[in-house]
C-alpha cells in the first residue's frame, strides 16, 4: 500500500465507525420509539422498518452504477446528507406520514452507505490487505454499535420524547461529522473500464453472465436468511416463548454475540487468510448448524433454566465466531469477482442481496420461532449445513486466486526466486 492508500484506508475506518456509532444511538429503541413514544401504535412501528427495507431495495440497483460511474466518495456524502436529514427529521416527526418519510431517507442513505464504502477500501487495499481491512471494517461497526446502542441505552426515558428527539440529533450529527471527515479523503485513482456497459440495464446484464457472482448472490441470501434475518426476529422470538429467556438475558445473547466478534475476529484472521474461502465459508456454515443444534437444546431439551439460559447465550456467541470468519472472506471475494473498474456494481449487488434476506427472514422466522418450535429449528438447521454445500459448490466456480489468493502470491514469489537464481546461475 502507498502513502495515500493508508492515509485514506484510516479515514475510511474512522468513517465506518462513526456511522455504526450513530445508528447504535437509536436502532435499538426505533420500535418503542414510534409505538410507545410517539404513540402511533405498533402497525406504524412495524411500517417504519419494513420502509427501511423497501427504501434499501429501491435505491441499491441505482447505487453500483453511480458509484461506477462518479466514483464511491460523491455517492457516500450524497448517502450521509440524505441519511442525515432523514435522522434528524425522524427525531421531530409526529405523525405517521412524516415518521415514514424520514424512514425512508434514513434507510435510503444507510442502505447506500455499506456498498459505497466497501467500494473505497477495494480502491485503497491491494489483494495482500483487503482481508485486514474488510476484518477491522466489521469490528470498528459491531463495536460502533455496542457503544452507540450503550450510551443510547442510558440517555432515552420513554416517558420523555425529548431524550428521543436527543438521539436522533446526536445519530444526524454523526453523519454530517462523517460528511467532514470522508471529504478529506485523497482516493487514489481508479483505472477506467473502457468496456464498461454504458446502461444500467447492461451493467446488471454483465453481472448476471458471471456464473461465480450468481452463485455467491444466493449462497449470500441463504447466510443473510439464515443469521442475521433471525436474530431480533425468530431467534428471539423462539427464545422467549420455547425457552422462557428474560429480556434481561436476551440482551447478554445480544452482548455475547458482539464481545465474540470482538475478541475473535483478529485473532481468526490469519487461520482464515492461510484457508480457501469456500472451505471457510463452509466451515461456517458447519459452526452455524451446531448453533442451531444447541438452540434447540435450549429450547426443547429438558435440562433447567439456568442451562436453557446458558446454552441460548452459547448460541448466539457461535453466531459471532461464524461472523467474525466471514468479515475477511465474503466482501473481498466480491471484489476479486467483480472486472476492474466494477467493484461498486457488484458490492451493490450483494448489499441487495443482503438486504432481501434481511427483508424476508424476519417475516418467515418471526412466526415460526415463536409458535412452531422444532419445526423452527429443524429448518434453519437444514439452512446451515446448505451454506455448506453452496459454498462447497461455489469453490468449483473460483480460480485459485479467487479463492486461495494467498496460496497463488506465495507461488508466485518462488517462481519469481526460482527464475532470479537461475538467471544469477547462468550470469
Amino acid at each position: 500500500m502507498t502513502r495515500a492508500m493508508g492515509a485514506a484506508m484510516r479515514r475510511i475506518h474512522v468513517g465506518n465507525a462513526l456511522s455504526a456509532f450513530g445508528l447504535g444511538f437509536t436502532v435499538p429503541y426505533l420500535y418503542v420509539y414510534v409505538a410507545q413514544v410517539r404513540g402511533l401504535g405498533a402497525m406504524t412501528a412495524g411500517l417504519v422498518l419494513a420502509v427501511f427495507a423497501v427504501a434499501a431495495l429501491i435505491v441499491l440497483p441505482f447505487a453500483g452504477r453511480a458509484i461506477v460511474r462518479r466514483g464511491p466518495l460523491p455517492v457516500l456524502l450524497a448517502a450521509l446528507v440524505a441519511a442525515a436529514v432523514g435522522a434528524l427529521s425522524l427525531g421531530l416527526s409526529g405523525s405517521a406520514a412524516a415518521v415514514l418519510l424520514s424512514a425512508a431517507a434514513l434507510g435510503a442513505g444507510q442502505a447506500v452507505m455499506q456498498p459505497a464504502l466497501a467500494t473505497m477500501i477495494v480502491d485503497c487495499s491491494t489483494a495482500g490487505t483487503r482481508s485486514r481491512a474488510f476484518a477491522m471494517q466489521f469490528f470498528l461497526q459491531n463495536l460502533g454499535l455496542g457503544v452507540g446502542g450503550l450510551i443510547g441505552g442510558h440517555l432515552v426515558d420513554t416517558s420523555e420524547a425529548g431524550s428521543f428527539t436527543l438521539l436522533f440529533s446526536l445519530e444526524a450529527a454523526m453523519f454530517l461529522l462523517l460528511v467532514v471527515v470522508m471529504a478529506t479523503v485523497r482516493m487514489p485513482h481508479s483505472p477506467r473500464v473502457e468496456d464498461a456497459p454504458q446502461s444500467a440495464r447492461g451493467s446488471w446484464k454483465q453481472l448476471l453472465g458471471n456464473r461465480a457472482m450468481v452463485q455467491l448472490c444466493v449462497l449470500g441470501f441463504v447466510l443473510f436468511f439464515a443469521c442475521y434475518g433471525q436474530f431480533e426476529s425468530g431467534l428471539s422470538a423462539y427464545g422467549v416463548e420455547a425457552a422462557g429467556i428474560s429480556t434481561s438475558a436476551l440482551g447478554t445473547a445480544l452482548a455475547a454475540n458482539t464481545l465474540m466478534i470482538v475478541i475473535a475476529q483478529f485473532a481468526v484472521l490469519r487461520f482464515v487468510e492461510r484457508r480457501k474461502r469456500s472451505r471457510v465459508i463452509a466451515s461456517v456454515g458447519l459452526i452455524w448448524a451446531v448453533a442451531w443444534a444447541v438452540a434447540g437444546y435450549a429450547g426443547l431439551g429438558n435440562g433447567s433454566q439456568e442451562m436453557a439460559t446458558a446454552a441460548f447465550v452459547s448460541t448466539y456467541a457461535l453466531f459471532g465466531l461464524g461472523e467474525a470468519m466471514l468479515s475477511p472472506t465474503l466482501a473481498p471475494l466480491v471484489a476479486d469477482l467483480a472486472p476492474t473498474g466494477m467493484a461498486g456494481q457488484y458490492n451493490s449487488a450483494f448489499a441487495l442481496v443482503k438486504q432481501l434476506a434481511l427483508a424476508v427472514g424476519p417475516a418467515v422466522g418471526g412466526p415460526l420461532g415463536a409458535s412452531l418450535h422444532a419445526p423452527y429449528i429443524v429448518v434453519f438447521l437444514l439452512f446451515s449445513l446448505g451454506i455448506t454445500v453452496l459454498a462447497l459448490r461455489l469453490g468449483r466456480q473460483l480460480t485459485e486466486v479467487q479463492d486461495h489468493p494467498s496460496a497463488a502470491r506465495s507461488r508466485v514469489v518462488a517462481q519469481g526466486s526460482a527464475a532470479a537464481g537461475q538467471a544469477a546461475a547462468h550470469a
